[in-house]
């Protein structure tokens, strides 16, 4: 059995946790140290509620730029960019625009198939042992396309028949009967049975009722930070005290980029700021399968008694405060796409930023520092990739000398 560490994780998000119930599992002590009063009110709050194991192709590929600038012609555009005198997005945005072709799309999907088949596999052992009380269900998701040639590239991409299901707009319909207002509007679907659905920010709360079970398990509030102590290793500091620690593992989302600074490191981070909507709605109007737009870039997922609807992408925003004219657009499109389940008046509004590297993989790796660990910039895909994610810092834990 690996020797046991005493590991800190900075940042008390999804991945943040996630990492610190996989580390407690295998036999450390863990410190998770989180700066707000509570756990998962960040990025992880309000997201979609797809854990979209299947279909996780990153957003840099062929023809999206061209497709982008399409886009920023129109006021309820899935993605907008607003340009800034800021190095750190000219950066990022050049490094995305190198990505956006086939072969490193393919590869990109790959990886991100691997983490997020291994994290659904982490979740299913993790329910099974006890972990409960956060809205999973497992209905399927259905991604239904209007345009198509985008459609026609997406069935062709497909490797596995029997679990990317390709339909016609009726077969759609039959699928998802809450949807079948847009059959005559679709090229097609693609249906993945296995996919799940869960309320994450009920997840980061259920990962830290069962922590707190644990002796080897405490959470910290305060602020960390990070010192080159001029050898091999990192030196953490909570508050502003030195914090003795074997490992550090830096799970800190958008704000990872600035707490490494000090040690001259730059991470590919910037934050991609989307939105969302939750409406109470009578349960009989509220679409069972998960359902995603692909055009309008918008999901559909049913959480409990609840529909969830998240979507937008705005690049160059400077904080996570919701934009009125965008919460007016993403319910305008709610409410043609699927009228039954509002009123949409009266929805809970929520945005967030989305740490995202500009090819869409997350960092997950050792650093130079022999004690410091990065799992950041996993995007709009966090919540999937969490459990994944977390085994594997796991696994470089495991391989690591005292």
């Amino acid at each position: 059995m690996p020797a046991k560490r005493t590991i800190t994780v900075v940042g008390g998000g999804v991945i943040g946790l996630t990492t610190a119930y996989a580390l407690i599992q295998a036999g450390h002590s863990v410190t998770l140290v989180e700066r707000e009063d509570h756990v998962g009110e960040q990025a992880s709050f309000g997201n979609g509620g797809q854990l979209s194991y299947r279909y996780v192709r990153p957003l840099a590929d062929a023809g999206i730029p061209l497709e982008a600038l399409s886009w920023m012609l129109q006021a309820d555009s899935p993605i907008s960019l607003r340009l800034r005198l800021d190095w750190k997005q000219w950066r990022w945005l050049a490094d995305f625009l190198l990505a956006c072709n086939a072969r490193t799309n393919k590869a990109n999907a790959a990886r991100l198939l691997e983490l997020a088949l291994q994290g659904q596999q982490a979740l299913n052992q993790w329910r099974q042992e006890g972990l409960d009380d956060f809205l999973w269900r497992k209905p399927g998701k259905l991604v239904v396309y209007r345009n198509a040639h985008k459609f026609s590239k997406a069935a062709k991409s497909i490797s596995n028949p029997q679990q990317e299901q390709v339909l016609t707009p009726a077969e759609c319909a039959q699928v998802e009967p809450a949807f079948a207002g847009l059959a005559s509007t679709l090229a097609g679907g693609i249906f993945s049975p296995d996919d799940e659905v869960a309320d994450c920010y009920l997840f980061c709360q259920a990962l830290l009722k069962s922590l707190q079970q644990s002796k080897d398990f405490q959470l910290v509030k305060g602020d960390a930070t990070l010192e080159d102590d001029q050898s091999d290793r990192c030196r953490v500091r909570i508050n502003g005290a030195v914090w003795q620690t074997d490992l550090v593992v830096l799970a800190a989302g958008l704000a990872s980029r600035d707490l490494m600074q000090p040690l001259g490191q730059r991470l590919p981070l910037y934050g991609l700021k989307g939105y969302s909507l939750t409406v109470e709605a009578d349960p009989a109007v509220l679409p069972n399968v998960s359902v995603t737009d692909y055009d309008s870039r918008v999901v559909y997922a049913r959480l409990g008694d609840r529909l969830r609807i998240a979507a937008m992408v705005d690049i160059g925003a400077l904080n996570a405060l919701p934009d009125p004219r965008r919460i007016a657009s993403l319910k305008h499109l709610a409410e043609e796409t699927l009228p039954a389940a509002g009123p949409y008046a009266s929805a809970a509004t929520w945005a967030g930023m989305r740490p995202a590297t500009p090819t869409g993989v997350p960092l997950v790796e050792r650093t130079q520092w022999r004690n410091l660990l990065l799992n950041v910039g996993h995007g709009a895909l966090g919540f999937t990739l969490s459990c994944g994610s977390a085994l594997t810092i796991r696994d470089l834990v495991e391989e690591m000398q005292p």
